[in-house]
């Protein structure tokens, strides 16, 4: 049941913020808007209708965890890949978030209505702290440096509706991601190595949870004379 719902909101890289800020409106994202719900809907019949779309999604999630060999094996590349393979599944059969489109949906729904560029970074870097991002590349430092530049020559704070502005800030901004080496057409790629770190990170969870429940049983008097079992050889689906 945990290897199903665990999904981790840890990672080492946040892409594409500056993207979003950059948009002139913010896309609309899924949620449990007042417009997605039909009109007539009561009180009960809404929370009925959420229990059962969360009852499906869990279904459909133990359904795929059922017919595919995990190996708890965070070590292994190969084991890792297969993993993430997995929750990749899961999630496109479920209809969930990706990490990637979990934090885009963050920055999306946090943001929306913050007039000013300044505003607008301080919530990113909120934002990524609570999640425990890191930003290894010292991004963030570099794009408080471009916007200090830009309302240095416009002799003013940066509104986001600004579209002279937010052009030179743009301007700075893919000067940053050459300096980075960050292409837009890599960001797939990221995507995916950010899929893998989570996948890897998820792992070294079951694996650490495996290992205390094997020492717990082994501490009981008719487990004492017992080996424990190597936690790769480990079938999650006869546990499901």
């Amino acid at each position: 049941m945990a290897l199903s719902s665990r999904l981790l909101s840890r990672s080492k890289q946040l892409y594409a913020s500056q993207t979003i800020l950059l948009q002139e409106r913010v896309i609309p994202a899924r949620s449990f808007a007042k417009e997605a719900a039909p009109k007539a809907l009561k009180g009960d019949e809404m929370l009925k209708n959420i229990f059962l779309e969360v009852k499906n999604k869990f279904e459909t999630a133990l359904g795929i965890l059922r017919k595919e060999k995990v190996t708890i094996d965070p070590e292994d590349p190969t084991a890792v890949s297969q993993y993430a393979k997995v929750m990749k599944t899961v999630r496109e059969k479920a209809n969930l978030f990706s990490e990637s489109e979990r934090i885009k949906y963050t920055i999306q729904t946090r943001t929306q209505g913050i007039p000013d560029a300044r505003a607008y970074l301080l919530a990113l870097q909120e934002i990524r702290i609570k999640r425990g991002l890191s930003d290894d590349l010292g991004a963030e430092a570099m794009m408080f440096e471009a916007l200090d530049k830009v309302e240095k020559e416009i002799k003013k704070p940066l509104m986001r509706n600004d579209k002279k502005g937010m052009g030179l800030l743009q301007a700075e901004f893919e000067e940053i991601n050459k300096k980075l080496g960050i292409q837009k057409d890599d960001l797939p790629k990221y995507e995916e190595q950010l899929e893998l770190k989570i996948a890897k990170a998820q792992l070294e969870e079951l694996k650490k949870d495996a290992l205390e429940v094997m020492e717990t049983q082994k501490k009981r008097e008719e487990f004492k004379d017992e080996e424990m079992v190597n936690v790769k050889s480990l079938d999650i689906r006869n546990f499901l």
